[in-house]
């Protein structure tokens, strides 16, 4: 079974998991292409971070930055051994019921060229590719030179 809680404080679990995203993206992109929120940044008022277990073990996480007229999926990860099993999908759902219950109709996101595996599942997913957003699109082009854009309309707030 998978639990979708949400991390209140950046605790160790939630170190550990972005700490591990991150040294994968250091692998793959220079500094100046990766565009993941700090751990602290995690833990702002507009951002709700989920941290996913499986078997009570942590194994995934992902976050949702909320802005006035659309949501961002950040720090979006899943350990290699549960890959597969439905982990991101799980959080991809929790983040997608959080920005429809703020009343938002459009879920964004950036992520990296590299990133295949991400790609499909954000395309089966129901994303589309889209041009830059926000403060990507203002940032100079060898910064957002392996980026990828993608939306997804989530509809209107149940009323």
């Amino acid at each position: 079974m998978i639990a979708i809680e949400r991390a209140t404080e950046p605790t160790a679990e939630v170190r550990g998991l972005v700490t591990e995203l991150e040294q994968v993206l250091a692998a793959e992109y220079p500094p100046e292409q990766r565009h993941g929120l700090a751990v602290d940044a995690l833990f702002e008022p507009h951002v709700r971070f989920f941290v996913a277990s499986l078997e009570g073990a942590p194994v995934g996480c992902g976050g949702v930055a909320f802005f006035a007229d659309f949501a961002e999926v950040k720090r979006m990860y899943v350990r290699p051994r549960a890959r597969g099993k439905g982990v991101a999908r799980a959080v991809l759902g929790r983040i997608e019921a959080e920005a429809h219950a703020e009343g938002l109709r459009v879920l964004r996101l950036e992520t990296g060229t590299n990133q295949v595996e991400a790609m499909r599942l954000y395309e089966r997913w129901g994303f589309r590719r889209r041009e830059a957003f926000g403060a990507y699109a203002v940032m100079p082009p060898h910064e957002v030179a392996t980026s990828v854009f993608y939306e997804k309309p989530i509809g209107p707030r149940p009323g």
